[in-house]
């Protein structure tokens, strides 16, 4: 089994680092650093944990996961067991928020089938490694926090049709920007055209979206004090960060009870071990009532069924043909890239930030808002050259934003 740190110079492995550390989580001096990762993340994650020391952190926590005890506790685990979490990783992510702490979460399957002839049911039910207490203090901005993937044996296999790490390295570093003499200027200037566009798209006020196209007639209302935004955020503490690497969406929050009508996924979706192929999904006032899928409709049906939020849509997101993930043609069975290779949507939880009247420093401007709240968040993609996005306004008048996958305002 061939490592990254085997196949991949150390060089450009430095150089990914400080982009993570510097854009993704934008490291401060004297700041605690948690990284999660597979077991097979572990030569990479030694080389972040040296530069961010190098950086100047004060205490880096690496906690690696190992999907074989997954499928060792849904084969044997008591059924009403299967929600519990160890209660020392939410301490772990309580304290990190309380000391301003930095999260980078490393993705990259490396045994993507490994859950494949597991009870879909009971797959549907075990979180781990996605705790509910991480998502609580993403999502509320508590820390710096970022996802940066990190190519695997397996992964690579899922993706190329062979372990091929170096290629599947060299696909990654493309779409990461590592060739550009300054990698970390490159993803600043990149963020300020995504910015561009929010601002197009605030200055429209729109009332809600209408999605058509194959399989797909949807309709989704937005909060009157919308906003849109980037995977740019900025932490409680007031420091910018990117939290999502690579990325090439623009994103706001809908409101929960505003969805009415079908849409039909266009790429598959790697959740919790399974593979869902084929997924569509149909709303009435908000909720999504019916999961079709050819692959794995029941893992969906238990995600849908973790909490009352869980069934609302939570992010509505745009991506055009701009995005190099898109143009490299590659379908990276990962929603960390995927979802930025095509327009997409989310289930489970809102988010704050695309909200006027949410203040990170103030986390108590959140209540009221008409923003979902749920313990997931699962991206699926939906976009495609024969999808058509129109924003429609309070009076009804409509405008093209994006006509395929060509931005049109």
């Amino acid at each position: 089994m061939a490592s990254i740190a085997s196949t991949v110079p150390e060089h450009e492995l430095r150089r990914y680092a400080r982009v993570i550390l510097e854009v993704g989580v934008g490291l401060r001096a004297g700041q605690d650093l948690a990284i999660n990762g597979h077991v097979e993340h572990a030569d990479f994650a030694r080389i972040l944990c040296d530069e961010a020391y190098r950086a100047g952190a004060e205490l880096v926590d690496v906690w690696y996961w190992d999907p074989h005890t997954k499928l060792a506790r849904l084969s044997h685990a008591p059924l009403d067991s299967l929600r519990r979490t160890p209660e020392w990783l939410d301490a772990r992510y309580r304290r990190l928020a309380e000391h301003g702490g930095a999260l980078i979460n490393l993705a990259g399957d490396p045994q993507p089938d490994l859950l494949s002839d597991v009870d879909p049911g009971r797959a549907g039910l075990d979180r781990m490694p996605a705790l509910a207490s991480r998502f609580e203090i993403q999502t509320r901005n508590e820390v710096q926090w970022c996802f940066a993937a990190v190519p695997t044996d397996g992964w690579a296999r899922q993706v190329l049709g062979r372990p091929d790490v170096h290629a599947l390295w060299r696909h990654l570093a493309d779409v990461m920007r590592l060739d550009a003499a300054d990698p970390v200027a490159a993803w600043r200037a990149r963020m300020e055209e995504l910015l561009g566009r929010c601002a197009a798209l605030d200055d429209e006020r729109f009332d809600g979206l209408h999605y058509e196209g194959p399989g797909t007639d949807l309709r989704v209302g937005l909060p009157a004090g919308h906003r849109w935004g980037t995977a740019q955020l900025q932490a409680r503490n007031g420091v910018r960060h990117v939290a999502a690497l690579p990325t090439e969406e623009i994103f706001t929050t809908p409101d929960p009870s505003r969805t009415e009508g079908t849409v039909r996924a266009s790429k598959p979706l790697a959740l919790g071990g399974t593979l869902v192929e084929d997924l569509e999904l149909s709303f009435e006032r908000g909720r999504i009532e019916r999961v079709r899928a050819t692959r794995g409709a029941d893992v969906v049906r238990a995600q849908l069924a973790i909490d009352d939020g869980a069934a609302r849509l939570g992010e509505v997101a745009l991506v055009d043909d701009t995005s190099p993930i898109q143009r490299s043609g590659v379908l990276f069975y990962d929603t960390l890239l995927d979802e930025s290779a095509a327009s997409h949507l989310a289930w489970g939880d809102g988010i704050p930030d695309g909200h006027r009247d949410y203040e990170p420093s103030r986390p108590e401007t959140l209540t009221g808002l008409p923003i979902n709240h749920s313990a997931t968040h699962v991206d699926f993609m939906i976009g495609s050259p024969e999808l058509r996005v129109s924003g429609v306004r309070a009076d009804g008048s409509r405008r093209v934003i994006l006509d395929g996958e060509r931005w049109a305002l």
